[in-house]
């Protein structure tokens, strides 16, 4: 029933050119019971976990269209905005309760709630029906939208925390916003480094099946993760589609998933609308109609002044504050915690908070498709001397963002970035195995359920040596580079003795704050008995005397493959430049520089290779990203792949000179 009513409404909106969202959404009230006191629907409360199936293909796929790499560019636009809009609509939303309504405290801060978070969803499908997924301002709009998901998980953990007589449990909203740091962190990382591989592999079997099922394997195991972690649906589902669109596969992607999505999302307005209570909203729509007036005018300030001051555009930023101008889920799971934390039904804050996102969702699809005429308008009649201002304003900050320091201090602060990733990547690690370490195995495995403690710390302390040896690596290239900064590169004695010492005490520094991390994570997850924590010993001093190399390479495998996840989007970019030149087979070969290479830190010039060996490097493979036309100046690096052409002897000399240097 749900369907065919879904798809009559498809057709009847295509063809008069509507969105299709509203029309699902009016099916669903429709077919409510509260319209008509009975349901058209064979089992009604099996919908709403079919439109849970929903959110995750509509994010997905929305996650699928915006890299890695274009989520990072939003993030200078999308932080301010979200923050700000986040904080001003709470305390709208709490004035409006207080001032307006009359209620108490805790009814007021769950208004505020309701309407500070924009509908990711809506806002995808929207994007989506018209065609603009690839239009500027919707990265920055979406960004700010994941974002507010984000700071919205601690703003309920501050509202839960004073209905419970808790008060403002800055305890609680830091676990809240940690956890959610740790997920956010780990699952990019893990899922870069790991998944986009997979993928292509399991695509070059050119098996449709196998490649459907293993990408939504992934999707809906993360995305069960973050229900587990009481995370938001959309946010896990979306950074699913992020990790899956480093794939060079992604449009193959995009097309399997489109059929499952399109079925789904309609599921999901559809069960939006089964929600709405025609005559409560009837009964309440002066409140109703204020709230959505604070959203649509709130939101459409805070939002396009939070891009502004972000560096966006003038047309971009109006564009953005008008495509946020609406609540959605998130609204409806407030208001139902709202009723189910306190046990208050005599406010009648549920179907306000229904009855105004509905209200803002039936609107938006027609103001973000008014937003482009609205913008250009804006655009042109903005006050000059204003604009001028805003010019200058973009500009200094394009400047601060792309210069600022010198190259080394760049380098210093991302190599400490990485660094501390890795800090939260073994914090991760550490909590994942715990979780697993609670479960009761003894159905499998008696013997394993006893001794389980001692095969997760083993499993657990392989996984982090493998973030050590990158994380190591990094900080190795970082007390150099510091160590530069400090004292300069000259040669003078005084000077290389202190680069030297400064490396070896950032080195002891940084290797004594993983080891008290590592022991640190070891001590909850350690088993007990004197034995175990003597075998688990042994082992660790055994990786690291003997399996150390094994440890360092394949951290810097990790490391390469995610840096090539980053850099996908230059890839397919190159692939569609790239001209083919047939040459004989054996006549193309890789080099690797090794991590003991003495050729390591000089230029190709230096290094006269064309002239001492015959051979012609043609590109360099770093990090999974292929430099092109090498020239002399091309400083080489301990882990570039040399691609060389030349016959067996001089690719012999080459090897040689690479291994035993000048």
């Amino acid at each position: 029933m749900l369907m065919a009513v879904a798809g009559s409404v498809s057709l009847l909106f295509g063809r008069l050119k509507w969105p299709k969202t509203i029309g699902y959404i009016l099916a669903g009230i429709l077919l409510s019971k509260n319209t008509w006191g009975g349901s058209f629907l064979a089992d009604e409360s099996s919908v709403a976990t079919s439109g849970q199936i929903g959110v995750v293909f509509l994010m997905f796929s929305m996650g699928l269209g915006l890299s890695a790499s274009n989520l990072r560019k939003a993030a200078p636009v999308a932080v301010p905005a979200a923050v700000i809009d986040t904080l001003a609509m709470m305390w709208l939303g709490y004035t409006m309760g207080r001032s307006v309504f009359g209620w108490g405290t805790v009814p007021s801060l769950f208004l505020g709630a309701a309407i500070c978070d924009s509908a990711t969803t809506m806002l995808a499908k929207v994007v989506d029906e018209l065609g603009w997924s690839r239009k500027r301002f919707v990265g920055y709009a979406l960004g700010t939208s994941v974002f507010e998901d984000i700071v919205c998980v601690g703003v309920i953990a501050v509202v839960t925390g004073v209905a419970n007589g808790a008060g403002m449990d800055v305890a609680a909203l830091g676990r809240s916003m940690g956890a959610l740091a740790v997920f956010f962190i780990a699952t990019l990382f893990f899922g870069l480094t790991l998944v986009p591989r997979l993928l292509d592999s399991v695509a070059k079997r050119k098996d449709q099946e196998a490649l459907l099922l293993t990408l939504l394997g992934f999707c809906f195991l993360v995305t069960y993760i973050a229900y587990k972690l009481d995370f938001s649906l959309a946010l896990g589902a979306f950074l699913t589609g992020v990790v899956g669109a480093a794939s060079m596969e992604r449009d193959r992607l995009g097309a399997l998933v489109e059929p499952l999505k399109s079925l789904f999302a309609a599921v999901f307005f559809v069960s939006v609308g089964l929600m709405v209570d025609p005559r409560e909203c009837l009964r309440n729509w002066p409140a109703i109609l204020g709230v959505a007036t604070v959203i649509f005018a709130g939101k459409f300030f805070n939002c396009t002044l939070g891009a502004l001051l972000g560096g966006a555009g003038v047309k971009t930023a109006v564009q953005i504050g008008l495509s946020l101008a609406q609540t959605g889920e998130f609204a409806y799971m407030t208001a139902l915690l709202y009723a189910t934390v306190t046990g208050d039904t005599s406010k009648p804050l549920y179907q306000i908070a229904v009855g105004a996102s509905l209200l803002t969702t039936v609107l938006n699809p027609f103001v973000i498709g008014f937003s482009e005429k609205a913008g250009t308008y804006v655009e042109r009649r903005f006050p000059k001397r204003l604009a001028r201002i805003l010019e200058g304003y973009r500009s200094m900050l394009e400047r601060y963002r792309t210069s600022g320091a010198s190259v080394r201090r760049q380098m210093v602060r991302r190599q400490l970035a990485e660094i501390a990733v890795s800090a939260v990547l073994v914090f991760a690690v550490s909590v994942a195995f715990a979780m697993l370490e609670n479960r009761d195995w003894s159905n499998l495995s008696v013997f394993f359920e006893r001794h389980k403690r001692l095969f997760f710390a083993l499993a657990m302390n392989t996984v982090i040596m493998v973030i050590l040896g990158a994380a190591l690596r990094v900080a190795w290239s970082m007390a150099a580079a510091l160590s530069e900064v400090l004292v300069g590169t000259g040669d003078a004695r005084w000077q290389t003795a202190t680069r030297t010492l400064a490396r070896h005490v950032i080195m002891t520094a940084v290797s004594a704050l993983a080891l008290a991390e590592i022991v640190m994570v070891n001590i909850n997850l350690a088993p007990k008995e004197a034995w175990a924590r003597t075998t688990l010993g042994i082992a660790f001093l055994c990786a690291v005397a003997f399996g150390w190399r094994f440890f360092a390479r394949a951290g810097r495998r990790a490391a390469r493959n995610f840096a090539a996840a980053l850099a996908t989007d230059e890839r397919l970019a190159n692939l569609s430049r790239e001209i083919t030149i047939s040459v004989p087979e054996d006549a193309i070969s890789r080099v690797e520089i090794g991590e003991d290479s003495p050729v390591a830190g000089f230029t190709v010039g230096a290094l006269g290779i064309r002239a001492k060996t015959g051979a012609s490097i043609a590109a360099v493979d770093r990090n999974g990203l292929r430099l092109r036309n090498v020239g002399p100046a091309l400083k080489l690096r301990a882990g570039d792949i040399l691609i060389a052409m030349g016959d067996r002897n001089q690719i012999g000399q080459l090897k040689s000179l690479v291994e035993n240097g000048l």
